[in-house]
């Protein structure tokens, strides 16, 4: 990116809540929208049929007071509902139950760190990372779906009016890394609170960027552009690089960047205009009549307030502090509330070394979990068990090539490593009698060498050893192998 430049930019979050029901009628939610018979969870609430009323649904309005108590919101005393007319196709009343001027929650923060330039500081930062200010985060009803086939378009009303929660960010954002780590940060927020799956892929999570630029070291704020519909932290990156690009690119031809809602096309990797951006007052909003305004008691606040769990942030801070972690280590194991909590099953007063765990999680475990497509509530291998095994390394009972082999069978059969060792025969060779005889066997089998190594050529030294790691098929206890090369070879000098 040019230097003369500087990237503008504010994130919105949609995420479909985990509630049972849709947000003003019974019907059910579903987890997998494209796998169910079209237009078959819907009724005359969600079809918007005439003299049908919706009725606010209150686990929605309990989830998003607890999203914004974690993001650092006021609580507003009271919100009301309000009408977003526009058309869509899929949105059969022809506008939107959504919040405009009294949302549930306003006047957040979120820090994010990254290596880069940091975020515009609205408050003081906690430590050395920045802070993204929330404007509000709000509660409204999804829409359905349409499926172009042809000139025709079909529409399945399956996912219309499941309750939506909106995120919107200030334009503090500065660079694509701060947006991605401003997106995974709200992802791990929503998930370890339990409000979103965070299944981007199902459309359960979704982003929209704002983006404007103005020349390195201005104040201002520039006509901007919104790319909607941001599946994927991939899209999110690709579309926000490229944009930035474009914008630069027009205003450098001596071009005006026009205020526009674009689309993101990931096969051609670039945006293209969908529509004129819209203002708040092209909404035309004004209070939803049917519903009553919503007035939110400090006891109800404190009360879901009690329900947080520890969140990353916390956690992290924990980990490196009970654990001794490092900031790396700590951050890759808290980036998920389940590996967070597999993690804490491992680490009793008993466990010898809390880093060797946390090795064998960041890198052995995470591997099969990549490879194979699992989770960490998915996988077979026990805590006590990966406890177990990082004993008996440390204990002598099978060396740390070895040890792999065993997870990497702990990981498919979900067997404890006792058994996997006793079963394969993979029981470190210890026994000091015994290597002495391996190796006397080792160096009577290579005389050239033995010659070469006692002549002065002892970098040949590691090559017997590698000898006699081979006789053991891997299971010598390296140092104890090493020690016995080295006295049967001083006997010969």
């Amino acid at each position: 990116m040019s230097q003369k430049w500087e990237p503008v930019i504010g994130l919105e979050v949609h995420a479909e809540l985990l509630t049972r029901s849709k947000m003003f009628c019974s019907c059910a939610v579903i987890d997998d929208y494209a796998a169910a018979q079209p237009n078959t969870h819907v009724c005359p609430v969600c079809m918007a049929l005439p003299g049908s009323l919706p009725v606010i649904n209150a686990r929605a309005v309990e989830f998003t007071i607890k999203a914004g108590l974690a993001l650092g919101c006021m609580i507003g005393e009271f919100s009301i509902f309000a009408r977003k007319n526009y058309f869509y196709p899929d949105l059969p009343k022809g506008y939107q139950i959504s919040q405009y001027e009294y949302p549930l929650c306003r006047n957040g923060w979120l820090e994010v760190e990254t290596g880069d330039t940091p975020c515009a500081k609205r408050t003081p930062a906690l430590r050395a990372g920045a802070r993204v200010g929330i404007t509000r985060v709000h509660l409204e009803e999804d829409t359905g779906k349409l499926t172009h086939v042809g000139d025709a378009s079909l529409v399945d009303l399956n996912r219309a009016g499941v309750p939506l929660l909106e995120i919107v960010s200030e334009p503090d954002l500065r660079s694509v890394d701060q947006v991605k780590a401003y997106a995974t940060k709200i992802r791990a927020i929503l998930r370890y609170i339990g409000v979103n799956s965070g299944d981007m892929e199902k459309g359960a999570l979704r982003f929209e960027a704002n983006i404007s630029i103005r020349p390195a070291g201005s104040s201002g704020l520039n006509t901007r552009t919104e790319i909607k519909n941001l599946n994927s932290f991939r899209a999110l990156v690709r579309a926000t690089e490229y944009e930035i690009a474009r914008q630069i690119r027009w205003v450098e031809s001596g071009r005006h960047v026009e205020q526009e809602t674009l689309g993101w096309n990931e096969a051609r990797g670039e945006t293209y205009s969908q529509r004129s951006k819209e203002h708040a007052h092209d909404y035309r909003y004004f209070p939803e009549p049917d519903l009553p305004p919503l007035e939110i008691s400090r006891e109800q606040v404190e009360r879901i307030r009690a329900t947080l769990p520890e969140l990353p942030d916390a956690k992290l801070e924990r980990f490196m502090a009970q654990y001794g972690l490092s900031k790396y280590d700590a951050s890759l194991l808290v980036a998920e509330r389940a590996v967070a909590d597999f993690f804490e099953a491992c680490a009793s007063p008993q466990t010898s070394s809390f880093k060797a765990i946390a090795n064998w999680m960041t890198g052995e475990l995470f591997r099969l979990m990549n490879e194979s497509g699992l989770d960490i509530l998915q996988v077979k291998v026990k805590p006590a068990d990966l406890v177990a095994l990082v004993e008996m390394v440390n204990a002598g009972r099978v060396n740390q090539n070895t040890a792999k082999f065993v997870f990497e069978e702990m990981f498919a059969t979900g067997e404890p490593p006792a058994t996997i060792i006793e079963r394969k025969g993979w029981a470190q060779v210890s026994d000091a009698g015994e290597l002495a005889s391996i190796v006397e066997r080792v160096l009577d089998e290579n005389p050239k060498q033995v010659a070469e190594y006692l002549g002065g050529k002892e970098q040949i030294g590691k090559w017997l050893l590698g000898q006699v790691m081979r006789a053991t098929r891997g299971q010598a206890n390296p140092q104890a192998a090493q020690d016995a090369l080295r006295a049967a070879l001083d006997k010969r000098r």
